[in-house]
């Protein structure tokens, strides 16, 4: 089910990702909880502003993330903590 831009902006700084803009994209960085700024990234174009992103585009978030599909709409929507989703990274938090 696609997802609107912002939501997923939104969700993914709550989260721990931190915005780095250029040109076209949005770039999402995973900075764990000690600060650690991890190769974790995805990215979305910031000319769709407050459109949707289509579910092509957040399956290749997902894997960008390292995460399954299932696990991205869980990171989005808040069932799965920050936590979880260092554990499933294999990070120390």
């Amino acid at each position: 089910m696609p997802r609107k831009v912002r939501q997923v902006l939104a969700s993914l700084k709550a989260k721990g990702f931190f915005e780095d803009r250029d040109g076209h994209h949005i770039f999402l960085i995973y900075e764990t909880k000690d600060g650690y700024r991890t190769d974790v990234r995805t990215r979305v174009s910031h000319q769709s502003g407050g459109g949707d992103i289509s579910d092509g585009l957040l399956g290749a978030m997902a894997r960008q993330v390292k995460l399954s599909r299932r696990d991205l709409e869980q990171l989005i929507d808040c069932p799965l903590s920050r936590d979880q989703y260092e554990a499933k990274l294999n990070l120390k938090s």
